[in-house]
């Protein structure tokens, strides 16, 4: 299994639920979204053994291409999911700055294809095809990528997108992966031609299988398999009784009317997806536990992901291999605070994961110069002479 993190680029971080999202105005943090805390971010995920954060996309978010170009730098390992919709730039361009950011980082970059499901969003940055468009629109928009990426010479005409002669010289090693979300026919339909990882919110295991079982019979059609993957928030204490606690907390500092507000705000998305968050949490905070240790109180004021695993570090290893049993491999994570949260989740879950030898660290620290091997005697001080 690989896990994520996320950096809180839509507006920023704080110890209460950020709310916004999917066409809603992001509220007011207590944290912004710096380069310095974004950095600290991406270094202690590293350091946990994160494989990569996630990066949003959004009019409320800060551009997830230029934020992680300019974090880049600031660790060494640490991937980037960088989430972009392909209707907003040219195929071409894309195709560029993708092979640009994977060579000069090292190849550290992984793509998160967002269609876009709020058609007033959309039409923000001038586009005012409907969802349906959008995701014919990306799939004339990765067979063009694709095919630059493979060095071939690209001439498409197509319904919404055209290139002529098109010959792509920064071409990435290695090739990124396309990660995919979509719950609709049509998304999926997107997903199965051309994702390598197809991403769902989290949902009840059941339900995902239902949903990954739909994905896999499209993929095969294209004679196609794919890697699963579950976006998620994380409450993760040394007890189950310190973790909900923590959640409600979060709770007690979200304001009713601030969830009549966002709650009437995403009822009006097109997105299949969040019809299904919606309707995980009721606009309540009521019945919020909806399977062992999946709690959907963050939905109630944050469209997209709204749901988290909440429990003591082994009730939330029980949860993810239940995940993991009906086919997930891949988990994208976030909490609140997002530093403090990663350390939680990586310092206390992770370890349990790797005891159950479901998890191990993709880059373990090497052991510093000043380390002494067990058993071994302690080197003697460093005697200094008076001068």
């Amino acid at each position: 299994m690989k896990f994520h993190w996320f950096l809180p680029t839509n507006g920023g971080d704080s110890r209460h639920v950020v709310g916004g999202g999917h066409g809603q105005p992001a509220e007011a943090s207590t944290r912004p979204a710096s380069v310095p805390y974004l950095g600290q971010i991406a270094r202690s995920a590293e350091q946990l053994g994160f494989e990569a954060a996630l990066t949003p996309t959004g009019a409320w978010c800060e551009d997830s291409w230029v934020t992680t170009a300019m974090i880049n730098s600031l660790s060494e390992r640490l991937k980037f999911l960088v989430a972009f919709r392909p209707g907003m730039t040219a195929p071409f361009v894309a195709a560029q700055m993708a092979g640009t950011f994977q060579n000069l980082s090292g190849g550290r970059l992984l793509l998160n294809v967002v269609t876009g499901g709020e058609d007033t969003e959309q039409a923000m940055y001038g586009d005012f095809t409907t969802k349906d468009e959008r995701y014919a629109r990306a799939d004339e928009f990765l067979e063009i990528v694709r095919r630059l990426w493979t060095g071939e010479t690209v001439t498409f005409d197509g319904q919404y997108l055209s290139v002529r002669d098109a010959v792509l010289h920064q071409i990435p090693d290695p090739l990124p992966e396309i990660y995919f979300g979509g719950s609709s026919p049509a998304g999926i339909a997107v997903a199965a031609k051309h994702a390598d990882v197809y991403l769902t919110w989290g949902e009840p295991p059941a339900a995902v299988a239902e949903k990954i079982e739909r994905v896999r019979r499209a993929a095969a059609e294209h004679g196609r398999e794919l890697t699963y993957g579950i976006r998620l928030h994380t409450i993760a204490r040394d007890t189950s009784e310190a973790a909900w606690a923590e959640a409600d907390r979060l709770l007690a500092g979200i304001d009713e009317a601030d969830i009549a507000r966002i709650q009437a705000g995403l009822k009006q998305s097109a997105s299949e997806g969040q019809k299904r968050m919606l309707a995980l949490n009721k606009g309540t905070k009521d019945g919020l536990e909806i399977y062992p240790n999946l709690w959907a109180g963050v939905g109630l004021v944050r469209g997209g992901a709204g749901t988290a695993m909440v429990g003591s570090y082994s009730e939330i290893a029980d949860l993810v291999e239940a995940y993991h049993e009906v086919g997930i491999d891949e988990f994208v994570l976030s909490g609140y605070p997002h530093l403090e949260e990663a350390y939680w989740f990586g310092e206390g879950v992770l370890p349990e994961l790797t005891r159950r030898g479901l998890w191990q660290h993709p880059a373990p620290p090497a052991a510093g110069r000043a380390a002494v091997p067990f058993g071994a005697p302690a080197p003697a001080p460093l005697k200094v002479s008076a001068s």
